[in-house]
């Protein structure tokens, strides 16, 4: 079959975290799909820190192998330290987060991917696309071949116009040692669209042999490891290996600043906006000026190599006052370098030209993800990367959109920001994004997704199987615990030794269970619970799930009325193309930012910057409201 005559359903331009996830779920729901990327040994390669998830983004991660993506399955099998974080708070709060073998994560994927039915591969720069007026049809790359397709799918991570600068030199490149993709944004503004600039940066990689680990406070992983992905397929660590923490000082900073007349950010070389919950340490040092000290976290880039990441110290000073500084860190005395520093403007398009598909709204059938669209971090654009492979899949069916609700999950809080919202920095997902983060919880990802993913098939049947006995196993243990009752001679030895109210007649289970203080694992030793778990095969999933129902019920429940109370005008829809301008009651930003973004619904235009609930009010006597 030739690239000259094939008609694809769906081309992925990008082999990064948001080209992987979106090919791989075009080809796993029957999609024929071409995965374009200028280098195949670099596909989903980790340009930045080699680790996965994070505060709310191991929450994506666990919601894209609900959903049957694979970012979870890489992440596990190639882990080499894993952490449970925010485990002082509530479960709404815990977040699981990995560091991964570099070269081992990046060869993992492309052997999934060449697994993958109905995906084809091509290597070559894309620097145009192909339209039929308003429609998308293909893309030219740089050799001249023209790809035809139905469907297209642009992941072109930080390749859009690429340049990286390092002190006073600036050139051209996606990323260290690669080039830049040029053509594609020049033909998106010809067609209307708006771009704009971000930058982002990636501090220097260094030989863990010239570091002195005696100076630096060892960080291990969990002792008791967990994983990212629900299917057994993947396995917890039983090794790990450890990161490192050490601190900048003032003599740091007073060398850093000496090079400031020569960095780019301060000289005004660049203008562009970079992330602003992961600055560059020039940046951390002229905005906090009062901290004498900034954390670095030194971590390895994999099992055997000696490659090593200094978290904490991105930067985009000359070459000179990296090395001379960052000597004066703990630990980085006699250091040598593998890599400097440096920073990377690229292009991106404002998120608010796009549809809740990520289908853009004046060219049909092309859909972006990733970077392109202002996001930051793998797992954010490997969220978006899923959708849009999922949805161009569905439009070359022709099967309506699959569309993910704030009070479904993360994914859906991180889309309808980017659609509604808009940004002009670079995005990054937190759980305080989240108005419903108690519903939205890491352990729970596969109950309320696996169903859906099932549903337009993308998730297997062992995983729907795999779910409904979670949930049956975990509505069973609940009932046992209700219906349950303990002696005082069972319970009150465990509550006297935590220094708890004895209680002085037999109760049922979940009064007890449902103490904050009490954790399940002090229940071992009665017999009659342990009997039952052993019977029903119930494991430490399951525990979790009833547990965290019987301490948090009250707000689980609050949370759901309050997502159902949304929902309810989120069903109220807005006819597409609705003339604003001639509601004259609606103030004059409402109507600016209303036209401009098109929502489809009451809710989605509650959510946007400038619409006032009285705004709000008016629309729903249009809508017959």
């Amino acid at each position: 079959m030739s690239l000259f005559t094939t008609t694809y359903d769906v081309i992925v331009v990008g082999g990064g975290h948001a080209g992987s996830e979106a090919a791989a779920a075009a080809a796993n729901m029957g999609a024929h799909t071409l995965l374009i990327t200028m280098n195949l040994q670099n596909i989903a390669q980790m340009s930045c820190n080699p680790a996965m998830g994070g505060i709310a983004k191991g929450q994506i991660i666990r919601e894209i192998d609900a959903l049957g993506g694979f970012s979870g399955i890489v992440t596990d099998k190639t882990a080499i330290q894993f952490k449970m974080l925010n485990t002082s708070k509530g479960p709404a709060m815990w977040s699981p987060r990995a560091q991964s073998d570099r070269m081992q994560f990046a060869e993992c994927w492309r052997t999934v991917l060449e697994q993958t039915k109905n995906l084809d591969f091509y290597q070559d720069a894309v620097n145009g696309l192909l339209f039929e007026e308003d429609t998308i049809v293909g893309v030219k790359t740089k050799l001249g071949l023209e790809v035809k397709a139905k469907t297209v799918i642009l992941t072109a991570g930080t390749f859009l116009n690429g340049l990286i600068h390092i002190g006073d030199k600036s050139f051209g490149g996606g990323r260290a040692g690669e080039g830049a993709s040029t053509g594609i944004t020049e033909d998106l503004v010809l067609k209307g669209f708006e771009s704009g600039r971000m930058k982002t940066g990636t501090p220097p990689r260094v030989d863990g042999r010239s570091l002195d680990y005696s100076k630096m406070t060892e960080q291990p992983g969990d002792e008791v490891t967990e994983k990212f992905s629900y299917l057994p397929s993947t396995k917890a660590l039983t090794k790990q290996r450890s990161c490192y923490l050490t601190y900048t000082n003032l003599d740091v900073h007073s060398l850093l600043r000496e090079g400031f007349d020569r960095s780019p950010m301060f000289n005004g070389r660049i203008q562009s906006t970079g992330p602003r919950y992961c600055p560059s340490i020039e940046d951390k040092i002229d905005r906090f000026a009062t901290k004498d000290r900034h954390q670095i976290f030194v971590e390895p880039e994999g099992w055997t190599t000696v490659e090593m990441y200094v978290n904490g110290f991105s930067t985009s000073l000359p070459e000179d006052v990296q090395d001379k500084a960052i000597r004066s860190v703990a630990g980085f005395e006699n250091v040598k370098f593998l890599r400097y520093g440096y920073a990377i403007e690229y292009d991106y398009f404002p998120p608010t030209q796009l549809t809740h598909s990520l289908e853009t709204k004046r060219i049909k059938d092309l859909f972006f993800a990733g970077q392109i669209n202002g996001t930051t971090g793998y797992e954010e654009a490997a969220a978006q990367g899923l959708m849009a492979g999922v949805n161009a899949a569905l439009k070359t069916q022709g099967k309506p959109s699959f569309i993910l609700k704030r009070n479904e999950a993360y994914i859906g809080v991180l889309i309808d920001d980017l659609i509604t919202k808009g940004t002009d920095e670079p995005y990054r997902m937190f759980t305080s994004r989240a108005e419903y983060r108690t519903l939205l919880r890491q352990d729970n990802a596969d109950l309320r997704l696996t169903p859906l993913g099932y549903k337009i098939g993308l998730a297997s049947k062992e995983r729907l199987d795999r779910v409904e006995e979670k949930q049956q196993k975990t509505n069973l243990l609940i009932k046992f615990l209700q219906e349950t009752s303990v002696t005082q001679e069972e319970i009150n030895p465990i509550l006297e030794a935590k220094n708890l109210a004895l209680i002085n007649q037999s109760v049922k289970f979940y009064k007890v269970a449902a103490r904050p203080q009490l954790a399940f694992s002090d229940f071992k030793n009665i017999e009659k619970l342990t009997s039952f778990l052993l019977f029903h095969e119930i494991d430490k999933e399951v525990i979790e799930q009833a547990v965290i129902h019987l301490k948090y019920s009250g707000y689980i429940e609050k949370e759901k009325n309050n997502a159902d109370k949304l929902n309810r005008l989120e069903n109220v829809v807005i006819p597409s193309k609705f003339n604003y301008q001639k509601v004259t009651s609606l103030s004059y930003e409402a109507r600016e930012k209303l036209s401009k973004i098109q929502p489809t619904s009451i809710s989605q235009a509650s959510r946007i910057s400038g619409v006032s609930p009285s705004d709000i009010s008016v629309l729903l006597v249009y809508m017959g409201r």
